[in-house]
């Protein structure tokens, strides 16, 4: 049972007291379809520069799709996401330019107004009751592996990047997977987590470090928990105890949902 939650038309900045002429926009912003592959155009998406990145007064896209855009805008997870199965299909190329200062509270809110504005995106909130999990340390304790200190990290690109998804293999394929991410908070290794099960994810461990982490699954039973058959390959599930110490605890929960009830494929003219 879906349970709707009334929001008035669904602006943040409506909701922090802004008026529809006062919401933060971009000061320049260009949407165009993006051109088809060639041998110098990559195929995956690129999110560069905005609040936090080297270069906080300009935001480029590269191949971006409405799906994500829409989950950036409105900080939620893929699975929160409800809305038409072409969004993830329509990719764009997006460059705009940001006030001085922006902050990422005010980059998210621009990017909700170029959405409203371009794509005619009106949005509701939902919540649903459903599967979440607590991450927590095993029995025998954690085997995280300590990230070193690493002076130049500090300069990375800290752009808001589009919230991780569940990889895609081909069609049939049950082999094994693997989960790479270096430097990782708990909060940064929970949002993967959520993104491979499709499910809410809470850090229960207290640990506070950074890690270099690799986790090697199986796809199989991704979404019904431990193996009981030792020939079959480790799940997402018994590799977190195997190889990290870590722990999947399920409980029932609600879900917040962002249900798009309007969104144009075309956008309007720069």
């Amino acid at each position: 049972m879906i349970a709707t939650v009334p929001v008035a038309l669904l602006y943040v900045a409506a909701a922090r007291g802004q008026t529809a002429d006062s919401r933060p926009s971009f000061e320049v912003a260009s949407v165009k379809p993006s051109p088809p592959p060639g041998p110098n155009r990559t195929m995956g998406r690129l999110v560069r520069g905005g609040p936090g990145s080297t270069g906080p007064g300009a935001i480029t896209f590269t191949n971006i799709d409405l799906f994500s855009l829409v989950t950036m805008a409105y900080g939620v997870n893929a699975y929160q996401l409800v809305g038409p199965g072409w969004l993830g299909a329509t990719r764009f190329d997006i460059t705009a330019k940001l006030p001085p200062g922006a902050t990422r509270e005010q980059y998210r809110l621009m990017l909700q107004n170029l959405l409203a504005e371009r794509f005619k995106l009106a949005v509701h909130r939902d919540k649903k009751e459903g599967r979440v999990f607590d991450l927590a340390v095993a029995k025998n304790g954690p085997k995280l592996k300590e990230s070193a200190d690493d002076p130049a990290a500090a300069a990375d690109d800290g752009s808001l990047q589009p919230p991780p998804s569940a990889p895609r293999p081909p069609v049939g394929y049950n082999g094994p997977m693997a989960l790479l991410c270096a430097r990782c908070s708990i909060e940064q290794f929970t949002a993967r987590l959520a993104g491979l099960l499709g499910q809410p994810v809470s850090d229960a461990t207290g640990l506070n470090g950074r890690y270099d982490i690799r986790l090697q699954y199986s796809l199989a039973g991704l979404q019904t928990g431990p193996s009981v058959d030792a020939d079959v390959p480790a799940t997402i599930f018994d590799a977190l105890q195997e190889q990290l110490g870590l722990k999947l605890e399920p409980k029932r929960g609600m879900i917040d949902l962002l249900a798009i009830d309007h969104i144009e494929k075309v956008p309007t003219e720069n």
